[in-house]
């Protein structure tokens, strides 16, 4: 699997991830009901893609946010 995130991107999807996960699990918390899970998904996959370095939406749709495709 070829690596198709830059740092930028990396470090992004990490930070969004973690604000979607303080907003579901915070002590008052916003989300609640389909949004929670909503939210906690896709902070899941923000997670897995950004330490994978390989997002597959960007294959699909053919962009690179990576300096040097490895």
């Amino acid at each position: 699997m070829s690596t198709n995130m830059g740092m930028i991107d990396r470090v992004l999807r990490l930070v969004i991830a973690a604000a979607l996960l303080f907003g579901a699990f915070g002590a008052t918390s916003p989300f609640s009901g389909a949004l929670f899970w909503l939210a906690v998904i896709v902070a899941v996959v923000f997670v897995i893609t950004a330490l994978a370095g390989f997002c597959p939406l960007y294959r699909v749709i053919g962009l690179s946010t990576c300096r040097t495709a490895k």
